[in-house]
């Protein structure tokens, strides 16, 4: 299972639903989980981003789907990084010539 962080802002339509964002956390719990993933954690924040989200999905095609389905909502825009555990990170290392 692979891990992602996503960074997201609120658009305009997003602030302007503002009350609706603890019900759209859900949905993207729900959403997580119908692709085969888990949330590991999802964060409102202050600052560049309006919010965190750390999930696990079964691979990178998975994951880009989710987030482009998150987009068509048109509620935030989001950045998504890959993470590795530092185990993982290690494996990743020994390839390094």
């Amino acid at each position: 299972m692979a891990t992602y962080v996503a960074l997201l802002r609120f658009t305009a339509q997003g602030v302007k639903n503002i009350k609706q964002s603890p019900s759209r956390a859900q949905a993207f719990r729900k959403a997580v989980a119908a692709g085969g993933g888990r949330v590991r954690h999802l964060f409102w924040t202050m600052g560049s981003h309006d919010g965190v989200a750390i999930f696990d999905m079964p691979n990178s095609e998975a994951a880009t789907a989710l987030m482009l389905s998150i987009a068509l909502k048109g509620n935030v825009q989001t950045e998504t990084l890959r993470a590795f555990e530092e185990q993982d990170f290690k494996e990743i290392l020994k390839r390094v010539k």
